[in-house]
C-alpha cells in the first residue's frame, strides 16, 4: 500500500526515503542540526539525518566537525531540491518557480 503524504512534489524521484520513526529521529539529533532541518525550506526526512550524521561522525571521529558537515550537506541538499523543483515548475508552467523570480527566501528563518 502506498504511503499516504502530502508531499505533491517530486521528492520521491530525486531522493530515497528510508524507513523508521521519524520523531525519535529527530530527537536523538544535536540542537544545531534539529534547528537546520527546521529551517530546512523542504523536510528533510529525520530518520535520512540520523543516517548521514551516524556516518559523518564516524567519518570525522570529532561531532563537532560532523555537525558542520551535515549542515553543509543539507544547504547543498537544499540546493538541489530547489533546483529539480525549479526545472519541474518551468516545464509545467513555462515560467520560473515564482519566489524564485521574486528573489524570495524559501528558508523559514534567516540566519
Amino acid at each position: 500500500m502506498p504511503r499516504l503524504t502530502n508531499d505533491n512534489t517530486a521528492r520521491d524521484e530525486c531522493w530515497f526515503r528510508h524507513a523508521g520513526d521519524e520523531w525519535a529521529s529527530y530527537d536523538s539529533l544535536p540542537a544545531p542540526i534539529r534547528r537546520r532541518m527546521q529551517d530546512h525550506a523542504y523536510d528533510p526526512w529525520a530518520v535520512n539525518m540520523v543516517k548521514l550524521w551516524r556516518l559523518f561522525r564516524r567519518r570525522h571521529a570529532s561531532s563537532a566537525r560532523a555537525e558542520r558537515t551535515l549542515i553543509h550537506h543539507m544547504e547543498r541538499l537544499e540546493a538541489l531540491e530547489r533546483e529539480a523543483f525549479s526545472s519541474a515548475y518551468r516545464r509545467a508552467h513555462g515560467a520560473p518557480l515564482p519566489h524564485l523570480a521574486a528573489g524570495a527566501s524559501v528558508l523559514r528563518r534567516r540566519a
